[in-house]
């Protein structure tokens, strides 16, 4: 059993995210009794007061049925297809069920970019509260058809996260194959015991999700830490649970279950830190010595040229890029001030040479420590 107590054990919205294996029945296709069990968990929890929206995975498995393909296609376009194919089928699924219960359904398709562009995220956020003030459960994936990066297996936790920061949520609900994450691979190793509370993930916690078994791969479990961190660095609360189990979000809502609960960090980035820490694209790498990670990590300061050992990638002045240590650890990200062609003439220098060399009209902190978002899991 899982226990904590925090704002998530009263959440006033939740973004619940359904893996593939579970929505598909043994030929394949949708499996409407279990997205009927779904929709009677949420109807009732959106009843009592809830906010839910649920971020569901499921279409490319559709369109393969619909179309009788036997495997997952492997090229883009192909991919692109299935889930132009899929998608409909699901949505059906959803809105039949869902409307057998006294709720409509709207379907939300997003990318990266719709969290990355400002404009689009406020947007976005504005669209999510518009649904609910109507008593309308959002459903929402990943927009297969048109994206390339967000076709990637597991990539449906990533956007989760970003949905439940985006919203506001206390509470991210991972539904998985699995029960959560173990110390070692279950399906391998008959002493694996299940991990009931994570307070934050480290080195260790991310190398036991590389060996860990979850969602017919390790690869599963390693974008549901990726985005613990996310939800982590965000104050939100994050459960890894089987959703073959009946009645399991009363369960995780009731604060009793079985899964793993992974804890807020104590200290959440400001909406702008997270935003560049977590959703902003990278343009590049700069390579830091260890003075000046100390100085990040342990003092929140800025980054000065002096610190600098290296530089990769083509970026400008106000992009986003990655701060790694000598180790190859990303440690940190932020805004620069300074593009790479520029940063390459005064890596290393110190802050005066490094006027002389660009003009004094440079700023000496190549990142402000405002434009900074340190991670958890650096070095």
């Amino acid at each position: 059993m899982s226990t904590a107590s925090a704002d998530h054990q009263h959440p006033r919205r939740i973004v619940v995210k359904v893996g593939t294996t579970l929505l598909t029945d043994a030929s394949g296709g949708v499996n409407a009794g279990r997205i009927g069990e779904y929709a009677e968990s949420i109807s009732r929890l959106f009843d009592s007061g809830i906010h839910v929206a649920l971020v569901s995975s499921g279409a490319i498995g559709a369109g393969l049925a619909a179309l009788g393909l036997r495997e997952r296609p492997r090229s883009i376009p192909e991919k692109q297809a299935t889930a132009a194919v899929g998608q409909p089928l699901l949505m059906a699924a959803y809105e039949h069920a869902f409307r057998a219960r006294g709720h409509a359904v709207g379907q939300v398709l997003l990318t990266r970019d719709d969290f990355a562009v400002r404009s689009r995220y406020l947007n976005a956020r504005r669209t999510f509260s518009a649904l609910f003030s109507h008593g309308v459960v959002p459903v929402i994936n990943e927009n297969d058809t048109v994206a390339i990066d967000e076709i990637r297996l597991g990539d449906n936790d990533n956007l989760s996260a970003f949905v439940a920061q985006l919203l506001g949520a206390e509470l991210l609900v991972l539904l998985s194959d699995v029960d959560g994450l173990y110390s070692d691979d279950p399906s391998t190793h008959d002493d694996a015991t299940l991990i009931p509370i994570v307070e934050k993930v480290t080195p260790a916690i991310e190398k036991l999700g590389r060996q860990s078994g979850s969602d017919k791969g390790t690869g599963g479990m390693v974008t549901k830490l990726q985005a613990a961190r996310t939800c982590s660095s965000a104050g939100i609360a994050m459960v890894v649970a089987n959703g073959a189990r009946a009645h399991v979000l009363e369960e995780i809502v009731s604060g009793t279950f079985r899964g793993t609960l992974f804890l807020p960090a104590d200290s959440r980035l400001s909406v702008r830190k997270h935003w560049i820490g977590f959703v902003a694209h990278t343009r590049g790498n700069i390579v830091i010595d260890d003075g000046a990670e100390t100085a990040i990590l342990h003092r929140h300061s800025s980054l000065l040229p002096g610190g600098i050992v290296g530089v990769a990638g083509n970026f400008q002045r106000g992009d986003t890029v990655s701060l790694r240590n000598s180790k190859g650890h990303e440690i940190a990200r932020g805004i620069v001030s300074l593009s790479s062609q520029e940063l390459n003439r005064v890596k290393g220098m110190n802050s005066a040479t490094m006027r002389a060399n660009l003009g004094g009209g440079v700023p000496v902190e190549i990142i402000h420590k405002d434009n900074l978002a340190i991670l958890e899991t650096g070095s």
